[in-house]
Parts: C-alpha cells; sequence; structure tokens
C-alpha cells in the first residue's frame, strides 16, 4: 500500500460507517474537503450538516443529536476543535455526550499553512477532560480501526489525524487493541523509543541507524487511557525511555507517560521529544520535521546526543 495521510483514511472509513451504521451522522465546519468528511456527505447527504465557521454551534449541534440517539462525529482542524474548550467541556464531556471529535491537521506535518492551522496543543487541552478517550493513528489500518472502534463504542472520544502522508506500518485493522500500545520493534536494556502518529514511520527509520542500541519501538495509538501496563514493564528493562511526538511536549504523549513513571518510582529514566514549548512556524512537512528534529536524522542526532550524555 502506498503512503497515505491518515484524515484520508478516515473519510473512507466514515463513508463505509455509514451503510452499516444509519444511526451515523457527520457535522463539519466549513472544511469537508479538507477533513475528508465530504466523501460521508457526497454518501449520505441527508446525514450531513455543514455548519459554518461556527465550532461552538456545531459542538453544541452534536451533542443534541447524541442525545436523540445519533452517533455523531464532529470535524475540523484540532487546533480549532481544541479552541472551543469550554463548549466541548460542558456540552460533550460532562454530559458524557457520545461525540466523536475528529481533528485532522495534527502537527507540524500540516506544512506550509503554518502554525495557526497546526494542531500543536489540542492532546493537551482535551486529554485532561474526565472521560474523554484519545487516539492517534499512524498509518491506514490503524486509522481503520481507530475510527471504527470509536463509532461503536459509546462515549466522547478525540481522534487527531494527518494531512501529510504516512507510511504503512500495519498490514491489518486487526492489530488495534483499544488501550494498549504496539510492540514494533523489540529491543536490549538501554533505549525504548515511544511514539504516536505521524512520528512512528520516523521513529522506525531512525531505529534502524541507532541498530547498535537495540532500541524498542512502541505505537502508542492509544494517549488515553495510556497503556501503563507497558510504560511500566519498559521502565523495568530499559535505562532510557525516549517519547517522540508532533506535539508539545507539555500535555502529550511525553506527559502521559512522564505521570506513569512518576507514580511508579521510575521518573529518572525519561527524555521527551516533541515541540518544545515554542510555537509552530510555516514550511513544507518534510522541512519542518527536519528542523524540529523529528526526521530519522533529527531524531538520531536527539538520541545519540541523549544517549551519550
Amino acid at each position: 500500500m502506498s503512503d497515505k495521510a491518515t484524515r484520508d483514511s478516515f473519510g473512507e472509513t466514515l463513508r463505509a460507517l455509514g451503510k452499516e451504521m444509519p444511526e451515523l451522522v457527520v457535522l463539519d465546519a466549513d472544511l469537508s474537503v479538507s477533513t475528508k468528511s465530504a466523501l460521508f456527505a457526497k454518501e449520505y447527504p441527508s446525514r450531513f450538516f455543514q455548519m459554518g465557521i461556527a465550532e461552538s454551534n456545531m459542538v453544541g449541534t452534536a451533542a443534541g443529536l447524541a442525545f436523540t440517539g445519533y452517533v455523531p462525529f464532529l470535524c475540523s482542524f484540532g487546533a480549532f476543535v481544541a479552541g472551543r474548550y469550554e463548549t466541548i467541556r460542558v456540552s460533550i464531556g460532562y454530559s458524557k455526550a457520545n461525540v466523536k471529535i475528529v481533528g485532522t491537521h495534527a502537527g507540524l506535518g500540516t506544512g506550509e499553512d503554518g502554525y495557526t492551522q497546526m494542531g500543536l496543543e489540542d492532546i493537551n487541552v482535551l486529554r485532561g477532560l474526565p472521560g474523554m478517550s484519545i487516539l492517534q493513528p499512524s498509518d491506514h489500518f490503524s486509522t481503520v480501526a481507530a475510527v471504527t472502534y470509536a463509532a461503536r463504542t459509546e462515549g466522547p472520544f478525540y481522534l487527531r489525524l494527518t494531512r501529510q502522508k504516512l507510511p504503512q506500518i500495519y498490514t491489518s485493522a486487526d492489530q488495534f487493541t483499544f488501550g494498549k500500545a504496539n510492540i514494533l520493534k523489540e529491543g536490549g536494556a538501554q533505549v525504548a523509543l515511544l511514539a504516536t502518529g505521524g512520528t512512528v514511520g520516523e521513529t522506525m527509520k531512525a531505529a534502524e541507524t541507532l541498530s547498535k542500541h537495540q532500541p524498542w519501538v512502541l505505537d502508542f495509538t492509544t494517549i488515553k487511557p495510556i497503556d501503563r501496563e507497558a510504560i511500566a514493564h519498559l521502565a523495568t528493562r530499559c535505562k532510557h525511555i525516549i517519547t517522540i511526538e508532533d506535539h508539545n511536549i507539555i500535555g502529550g504523549l511525553g506527559t502521559a507517560v512522564a505521570e506513569v513513571l512518576a507514580e511508579t518510582g521510575f521518573g529518572g529514566k525519561l527524555h521527551r521529544i516533541g515541540i518544545e514549548d515554542v510555537y509552530g512556524i510555516s514550511g513544507t512537512p518534510a522541512g519542518l520535521y527536519e528542523e524540529f528534529g523529528l526526521s530519522a536524522s533529527g531524531l538520531v542526532k536527539k538520541i545519540t546526543r541523549h544517549l551519550g550524555a
């Protein structure tokens, strides 16, 4: 399979689920072509609602639809839906509405559109909401699995998706288990690399260059609830744990892992790689990954520097 953006896989999966689930409805805030919800709209126009640039209204409408028996997916860029936190908090979170929030254009991979369009803090914003599950797939098949699971599971979800194309990691959607990290590469006692979303493919490439260190590589499709068992297991086996994410290092995967390590007495093992508490800039996805050290070569430099120190 050729490289594919997870937003494309989302749109295709949503369209397919529409046939199986007549209760499935989709809302978008004037970005359906970009979020790929337009694929569902074309197939099921009576179950698609174009809400305009009014995300708070979209959130409230989605909650209302959920309470009347529908399964709503509301779609926009991650940076925009996270900006409606106060409405999500009450209408979806506190109310335990069965709404699936979809944020595309996650991270630096958004590219030339620049910082205003990049979701770099969205996980941090939404992770603190009680009952909110967060999924960030790393390729086509994990996206199919994540979208399908969210659609068929009661409760609020946030799905974080990419604009840029990602390499194939899995061969089947059956390799996804909610709440569990996938071991992509078993390693030795020195270092474990924990990645999510758009950085998983780059981390796998970096691991090949770092083969003398025998790194573990794990993919965390589920950010919340985090796989505490996998983290604790690695903490007992590895000298270093390094998290890698296309998100601010505050509040994302690195913070979730840090919480587990701190609570289990292994806090000194962690090193976080991500957006180091700065704003994004405009550029090509590949150029930005290189600039911020998330490309395979950049990861090799950062990981080697940390292991040497």
